[in-house]
């Protein structure tokens, strides 16, 4: 590490993430996201609660069997049940079981979870936190306490919560994490107590961490007040994935604790790897990645306005907080209506193409932007067409077939005896290769799934690469609403080859046709940017 001070980043992706409503992980997804945490340099991972599920269960028999390379892997559990001895509660024979060198345990600090949600006694509350920390310790576990609901329990009664740190650290435990569990508390009101608690809990060995929710959208903002209000450790999960309204981002907290404040949290290598841990585990976890986050989004550093790109060529630093390449992102220059000839000509240098701003063809691609965009169509989330559209006006679009039409027929049906509607599609397309016409025909589960089918089925003899394709998204706008059914469609769909991904559009009052129009687009792409995987075209 770095010679700044050091800042512990714990990680609870694979516990508290995972609580987000709409995301499930498999037993393969949690190796996966650990294994990348761990290359990240990211030094706590919380990997669930043993004994809560199987799947908890075999994770941590799995890394006991494949350790990490340098990682903590932590146990979760809460403290012991009312009127059980620590020793005799069943639940905390996985905790032991799973083999870590550390356990977080959880417990209440705020009289109204003891009384109504524990339905026992305030004294019984502190017994059930030694107890339990005092037998994890004599089992030779390093333990971590989670005072769960600290910051509203400390300003309803502060005098307990601060006797539940006092037991707690008395039982061995060597971490202090005050907890946001509710996520209401302001960065300021954090501040405060964070630095009352210290200045009066203070002991040797002992350290201090944050855990923040973001149901007042402040949680980033609280845990970098706690730290610097004196907290060593930093909880959070990677993209924010959480409960209800998620936790602290690590991918927003780690560069501006890094790069903004000086803290050594990674290594600068593994900061670069940022963006594209948040993008993989976004994929692993089957959520779209919020194009729009600080830092990893892919609209961090992008550039739409004119006057902006200009200035951004002469210094990035005009429009740009950090450099993008710190945290593995990239800048982009967006192509739309409002674009100039700084941004044209940034993209085609982004598309390697080299564009002089005194060619003729720069004013009649500008001209066609405008032109096709006040139409509806949309190039900022379609660069694939776009680069196809500034091809073609500069003589260098490669027309690798061609579309002569195509037939779509629908077909719904009632299963016998049942309410249940299926519906089935069969397209029919003519397609030519090199002068050669195909006609063919697929079924699909509707409309653009059998025309998509049946222009592959068509391409795929002539170009075998396509069979690496596959469509990643498909989405749909109604552009004049007010027209009902006349209304113009525009149609994005995204295409990947299993490593990159790319966008294209197409725009018609025909939906289906539309839809055509980006398919196609996006199988062109694909094939135009690999072309040492297209085999010479014959007759």
């Amino acid at each position: 590490m770095h010679s700044e001070p050091r800042l512990w980043i714990y990680d609870t992706t694979l516990r508290d993430g995972a609580q987000r409503e709409g995301l499930s992980l498999s037993l393969e997804d949690k190796l996966r996201i650990a294994r990348q945490l761990d290359r990240l340099g990211i030094p706590f991972i919380e990997g669930g609660w043993p004994g809560a599920n199987p799947k908890d269960v075999q994770f941590f028999w799995h890394l006991q069997e494949n350790p990490l390379n340098q990682a903590e892997v932590v146990a979760f559990c809460a403290t012991r049940r009312p009127g059980m001895a620590a020793a005799d509660d069943p639940m905390l024979q996985p905790i032991l079981a799973a083999g870590t060198r550390w356990v977080t345990v959880f417990g209440k600090s705020w009289d109204l979870h003891v009384t109504e949600g524990l339905k026992t006694s305030q004294d019984e509350n502190l017994a059930m936190i030694a107890d339990t920390l005092s037998y994890l310790r004599a089992q030779q576990r390093r333990v971590i306490y989670d005072a769960e609901h600290w910051f509203d329990g400390f300003k309803h009664n502060s005098s307990y919560a601060l006797e539940t740190l006092s037991v707690a650290i008395a039982a061995g435990a060597e971490w202090i994490t005050l907890c946001d569990t509710n996520g209401g508390t302001l960065p300021d009101v954090v501040r405060q107590i964070v630095q009352a608690v210290i200045q009066q809990c203070d002991r040797p060995g002992i350290k201090w961490g944050i855990h923040t929710h973001n149901d007042s959208g402040t949680a980033v903002a609280n845990a970098l007040a706690a730290v610097q209000a004196g907290v060593q450790m930093v909880q959070g999960t990677i993209n924010g994935y959480g409960e209800r309204c998620g936790n602290a981002n690590l991918c927003t907290l780690i560069p501006n604790l890094q790069l903004k404040l000086g803290y050594a949290c990674v290594q600068p290598e593994q900061l670069a790897n940022l963006t594209e841990s948040s993008r993989l585990i976004s994929e692993i976890v089957n959520l779209a990645p919020d194009d729009h986050a600080p830092f990893v989004g892919l609209s961090a550093f992008a550039h739409k306005g004119g006057i902006h790109v200009s200035a951004v060529q002469r210094n990035p630093f005009t429009y740009e907080h950090i450099a993008p390449d710190l945290v593995g992102n990239s800048r982009r220059i967006v192509i739309s209506e409002q674009a100039g000839l700084s941004n044209l000509l940034e993209k085609a240098r982004s598309f390697g193409i080299s564009l002089d701003k005194q060619n003729p063809a720069c004013r009649q691609i500008l001209h066609r932007l405008k032109v096709l965009e006040s139409e509806g169509y949309q190039f900022e989330a379609a660069e694939a067409s776009f680069e196809l559209l500034m091809r073609e006006a500069l003589g260098q679009r490669q027309r690798l077939f061609q579309l002569n039409g195509f037939d779509v027929f629908c077909r719904t049906d009632s299963a016998l005896n049942s309410d249940i509607l299926s519906s089935h599609a069969l397209a029919t397309v003519k397609v030519s290769v090199n002068q050669q016409e195909m006609l063919t025909a697929a079924e699909g589960n509707g409309p653009v799934s059998a025309l998509d089918a049946a222009l592959r089925k068509a391409l795929v003899t002539f170009y075998p690469v396509i069979a690496q394709f596959h469509l990643t998204d498909y989405k749909v706008r109604i552009l004049n609403s007010c027209t009902g059914t006349a209304a113009t469609t525009r149609v994005l769909v995204e295409s990947s080859n299993g490593r990159d991904r790319w966008t294209t559009v197409g725009v018609s009052p025909n939906i289906i046709e539309a839809s055509y129009q980006a398919v196609a687009e996006g199988l062109e792409y694909g094939l135009l940017n690999r072309p040492s995987l297209i085999p010479p075209v014959t007759a």
